[in-house]
């Protein structure tokens, strides 16, 4: 199938820009004596995965315990699922144990984890644990100082039920910075903090064998990986205007965009309508553009996926995404009603959420074939 031939609103995923993407981090990583453990929350498709390694059954790392099933399913075992666990989901995950998973749980705090080792004990299985450290403010954890991470250490170490697989963190905060020096800054910070938290725990004659950090940005720009075992990304895979925004990308890396029709024209606003809102797109507004305006959106030719210069999608409804003309030495007439743009996405995970699968792009305009997501919890 054509794109020209395609119902809209469709994700669409240039298969040879993702393959490029893989390569640079490949490059990257190949130099180093770290373990990538790829974040599949982004792609959620099995056919993605496979690209990800000459081996099949990589380290993966999920956010839902349906993709853990899911790539189990497609062969993949040692599953890092990167979410605070709480009891109920515990015989959920003893089921992926007897289907061969070596699934591991990420905590923060005490009281989760004698839980964690009461129902293992009860299900007759041992829970592999991290202990999620905050770097940086962002999210949940316990700061690399905390006096309760001895604690929870030796509890996940010395109950039945339980077991200490380590330490991980994520640098959220790499998202909120200004260039690639402050990048590589977060990645510093992010290194020293785990692995101070790493070392604690061996102070305390406590095991700690994965250390683990990442986001995409600052496994982009590390400088130094020294003291951790592995590392941890996921959007770059396909990039979006955000990783452009900071640095990470250029637009022509974008690998994932929304194939979106015109299908009405405002003359009186100066403003062109198009057939994907805030559900196809998603409602992050992500980083400021070129003209100091929040947007939703890079517009893009149909064809090439080449960007229009000052052209965005400035806003959002439901259905409906709307694209002003003020800025740009384009008219009306370059875009008929009925006529394609391409629209590449500001978060690339919660985007590609919306839709069931991948039309996969193989060279030109045509779709070669079609790769299916996992979307659900």
């Amino acid at each position: 199938m054509k794109l020209s031939e395609m119902q809209t609103p469709a994700l669409i995923l240039d298969k040879t820009r993702m393959e490029a993407n893989i390569q640079h981090l490949k490059d990257k990583i190949g130099t180093e004596t770290v373990l990538l453990r790829p974040h599949l929350k982004t792609c959620k498709s099995i056919e993605v995965a496979q690209h990800l390694s000459v081996k099949k059954d990589i380290p993966i790392t999920v956010s839902t315990l349906a993709e853990a099933e899911y790539f189990l399913q497609g062969g993949f075992t040692d599953i890092l699922y990167a979410v605070s666990i709480v009891p109920q989901k515990l015989p959920r995950v003893k089921a992926l144990q007897k289907k061969g998973a070596n699934i591991t749980l990420l905590l923060d705090n005490l009281e989760t984890a004698i839980n964690v080792a009461r129902i293992g004990k009860e299900l007759e299985t041992t829970f592999p644990c991290l202990i999620e450290i905050d770097c940086d403010g962002k999210r949940a954890g316990l700061k690399a100082e905390d006096a309760g991470l001895i604690a929870l250490a030796q509890c996940l170490h010395e109950k039945t039920g339980s077991s200490l697989a380590g330490v991980m963190t994520h640098a959220g905060g790499s998202y909120y910075c200004k260039s690639i020096t402050e990048i590589q800054a977060m990645a510093e910070q992010e290194r020293t903090c785990i692995v101070r938290a790493a070392s604690r725990i061996r102070g305390n004659d406590l095991p700690c064998p994965i250390v683990s950090m990442g986001s995409t940005p600052t496994v982009t720009f590390a400088e130094n990986f020294e003291g951790v075992t592995e590392v941890r990304a996921g959007v770059y895979v396909f990039q979006d205007m955000m990783m452009e925004a900071l640095g990470v990308c250029t637009t022509s890396d974008i690998a994932i965009s929304v194939l979106a029709t015109i299908i009405s024209h405002k003359k009186d606003q100066n403003r062109i309508l198009v057939d994907a809102g805030g559900f196809a797109l998603s409602s992050d507004p992500g980083k400021k553009n070129d003209l100091g305006n929040t947007h939703f959106g890079k517009v893009c030719s149909e064809d090439a996926c080449a960007p229009y210069k000052n052209l965005w999608i400035d806003s959002t409804n439901q259905e409906h995404g709307l694209i002003s003309l003020d800025h740009s030495n384009l008219s009306f007439d370059n875009f008929p009603i009925g006529s394609r743009i391409r629209i590449l996405p500001n978060h690339a995970c919660m985007t590609a959420g919306a839709y069931d699968g991948y039309h996969v792009l193989d060279g030109g305009d045509t779709i070669a074939t079609y790769w299916e997501r996992c979307n659900r919890w």
